[in-house]
Parts: structure tokens; sequence; C-alpha cells
């Protein structure tokens, strides 16, 4: 299996936008807090959320499609390529989330981008200081970080099936392990 500084080579191969990065950090920081929470392989969660977007920045009208033949050329195996095309079940793969890892995934994708819009509304700039509550009321404001499509997050909460609010508190402490790399610490750098 490939290690972390491969797949972090590999993503950047494909994937030179910082805010790309940064999302890829974030969901694999993420995926690594759950695969804590549920006792699985925290390495192979993160791979997979490190790698899940991929093809995004070269193939944006292609994403989720070119990934395999990406991650097949780099040696990735079948079940985790299946967990990468899964996150964009019916919006651009018609692969159905059915692995704890893959549900996970669908769930939380979206949601690092909240989390990342409402830290940086906050005076502090930081996941270190925020709430739950702080992302629950940004999520009620439509308005607000309106790309992201909160009931495909509730949908993927569904089927885990957990509260909301306890995938929201997963995310955020996940997302706080790459704080500073992902400038959301409070200090203002990356």
């Amino acid at each position: 299996m490939i290690d972390r500084e491969e797949a972090l080579t590999l993503l950047r191969k494909y994937n030179k936008a910082d805010n790309l990065i940064n999302h890829a950090l974030s969901v694999e920081a993420v995926m690594r807090r759950f695969a804590e929470h549920y006792g699985e392989d925290v390495e192979y969660w993160g791979l997979i959320g490190l790698l899940h977007d991929i093809d995004y920045e070269l193939y944006p009208e292609q994403h989720c499609t070119m990934a395999p033949a990406l991650l097949e050329e780099a040696g990735i195996d079948q079940e985790m390529i299946r967990a990468v095309v899964s996150h964009g079940w019916g919006i651009c793969s018609d692969v159905e989330p059915v692995k704890n890892v893959e549900k996970v995934l669908y769930t939380i994708d979206e949601l690092t981008g909240l989390i990342t819009a409402t830290a940086l509304m906050r005076p502090s700039r930081s996941l270190h200081d925020l709430s739950v509550k702080s992302v629950i009321k940004k999520w009620k404001t439509r308005g607000f970080s309106a790309g992201v499509d909160r009931d495909l997050i509730q949908k993927g909460c569904d089927m885990l099936p957990m509260e909301r609010n306890e995938v929201i508190q997963l995310s955020i402490e996940g997302m706080r392990t790459v704080a500073a790399e992902i400038g959301l610490d409070g200090t203002g750098t990356v």
C-alpha cells in the first residue's frame, strides 16, 4: 500500500491550488478522526481522505471519472478507489457508499467546507475555538457558503446513522489536528 508521503506527492502531482490541497488535508484529518471513533485503520482512512479529489483540479467536469485511472496507475487498490469514487454518489458517480469508510467520506466532504468557511468568519480565524453551535448557526443561514449541499451532508448523517451534531463535532476535532497547516489556527499564516 502507498504511504502518506507518496500519497501527498501523488495528490500534488495533479493538484496545485492551495485551497484544494488544504481541503484534501482537512478531509484526511477528519477521516482519521472518524477511523479512531470507529476503531478502524487510521492510516488507510486518512489516505482515502487525502486522495479523494485527486482528479478535481485537472478534470473538474470528469470528477470521480478520471480518479480510478490516476489511482490505478499509482498502484492503489480497488477497494480504496471505490471509496474515493463513492464520495461523488448522485452528483458525478453512480457508486453508492456502502462501507462505513465510504459513508463517512460522502458525509464529511462538503461539511469540511462549511466548517472552514465558518472558522474564517470568526474574529479568531481559528478552529480551536469553533463550536458545533457556531457551525449549526451558519448551517441554517442558506446564503452562507451556498455551495455547500446541506441536504447531502444530512443524507450522509442518516446513512451512518449519526446525529448531525456528533458528525460536526468529530469533524471539527479532526480538522483541529491540521489547523496550522491549513491556516485555521488563528495565526493568519499557512
